[in-house]
């Protein structure tokens, strides 16, 4: 059975990876991030759930009784050994979820050529392997601070140096130009990925 292209989107914070992932959704591809599959989990898995409450109390809970992202994002700010908690617990869940996702496209009656989703800690968990191309976005690190806010972020210690992504990457783009030049990058991108022969499902 032939399955879409799969493709990850990874770099540094700021950099442009959401920006990116949209172009691919204007330009055909079936897309989600992991926001998208974190913000399902937090909203439906109950495991999810009686792990946050367990190891952080029920504060994490919005009123709805929903664990809340920015209040589990504030618990675990400069908290080292909670994130370390936070990031195991919901890697593997994310990773599943995908997969199963991308199970689906495959059986559909027409899949899409191309899935892409957004995986920003990639390279550091050792996910590579479960996706046929990686794109690489980066751009210079005072450009993605500004992005920010000019706010700095204690993760960006913890992640593999930009230049090592790109060496191991298919398709790197420095995201220095506008939305439109990178949009025009990912047509190309789309047009060289959707030239290339079905991928094989091989489970």
């Amino acid at each position: 059975m032939s399955r879409p292209l799969a493709v990850a989107i990874t770099g540094g914070i700021g950099a442009g990876k959401s920006t990116a992932l949209e172009c691919f959704r204007r330009h055909g591809a079936a897309t989600v991030s992991s926001d998208e599959i974190v913000h399902h989990l937090l909203a439906t898995d109950p495991g999810v759930k009686r792990a946050l409450v367990e190891q952080f109390g029920n504060e994490i809970l919005g009123a709805d009784g929903v664990p809340d992202r920015e209040r589990i994002a504030r618990r675990v700010f400069a908290d080292r050994a909670a994130l370390d908690f936070l990031e195991q617990l919901l890697h593997p869940l994310v990773s599943r979820e995908y997969m199963t996702w991308r199970e689906q496209l495959g059986g559909l009656p027409n899949p899409p050529r191309v899935c892409v989703t957004e995986v920003p800690l990639l390279y550091e968990v050792g996910a590579e392997a479960r996706f046929d191309r990686v794109v690489v976005i980066t751009a210079p690190k005072k450009l993605r601070e500004a992005r920010r806010g000019g706010r700095t972020d204690e993760r960006e210690s913890r992640l593999i140096p930009e230049r090592d992504k790109a060496k191991r990457a298919d398709f790197v783009y420095v995201n220095t130009g506008t939305p439109d030049d990178l949009d025009a990058w990912v047509a190309g991108v789309m047009a060289t990925l959707t030239s290339e022969p079905a991928a094989r499902d091989t489970s």
